[in-house]
């Protein structure tokens, strides 16, 4: 099959199967923030198997999840990795950017299974709201996911990180742990997906109480390393 056909299948067995999952969302809610995280990750595995069977795309994880509540900064550059992630690292609070979380329905479910949302404005009332946000989150436990470069990068680009890393770094002092992967070879952002393995590399933990500029370099360093 080729990767066009690939692809067709995967989105028409993708989207047409979520829309009841996402649909279900606020039932879901009903029941409290556990079993909200079970449907979404319900909503995962699907995607993870469709992946599989469709597309041909494997995962090869590399390094240990930790036990604790940490702050997880991942490279980000597709799609892919927002679903994935969730299930290999156990399900930690993500930082989201608002115009996701505007999306009817959808928005709403993601905040209810723990999204902080940021705001690409980056204005002092908005992040005082995503530190508070995730001061919450982690007292219940929650570990945290940011995609610190602030959105989707072409595989090979190292954009610098944004503030908002620095911030919760700060406020939660949680370690660190840069997560590398190679996600956009396999999953391109136009064109048609390609069969493969894909590589998470989850790092070493970095200790919280770094100056800024130091657990920063760190950080984009180590997240970058499979662009090497």
């Amino acid at each position: 099959m080729s990767g066009w056909l690939r692809t067709t299948a995967f989105r028409i067995a993708f989207y047409g199967l979520s829309l009841p999952i996402v649909l279900a969302s606020p039932v879901a809610a009903l029941f409290g923030r556990r079993a909200m995280i079970a449907h979404a990750h319900g909503w995962a595995r699907l995607h993870r198997g469709l992946t599989r069977h469709l597309l041909g795309i494997h995962v090869r994880v590399e390094g240990v999840v930790p036990n604790r509540a940490v702050l997880y900064a991942a490279k980000h550059e597709a799609m892919f990795e927002t679903l994935e992630l969730q299930l290999i690292l156990g399900g930690p609070a993500m930082v989201l950017k608002r115009e996701l979380a505007r999306i009817p329905l959808w928005g709403w479910a993601a905040q209810r299974y723990g999204a902080i949302v940021a705001d690409r404005a980056a204005s002092a009332s908005a992040l005082r709201s995503m530190m508070r946000d995730a001061r919450a989150l982690t007292a219940e436990g929650r570990s945290i996911l940011i995609y610190p470069e602030g959105t989707r990068v072409a595989p090979g680009a190292r954009p610098p990180l944004q503030s908002g890393f620095a911030g919760l770094y700060r406020t939660l002092g949680l370690p660190v742990v840069p997560i590398a992967l190679d996600a956009g070879r396999v999953w391109p952002r136009h064109g048609a997906k390609r069969s493969g393995t894909v590589t998470i590399r989850i790092g070493a933990p970095i200790p919280p109480g770094l100056p800024r500029a130091e657990i920063e370099a760190q950080v984009h360093a180590a997240i970058n390393v499979l662009n090497d």
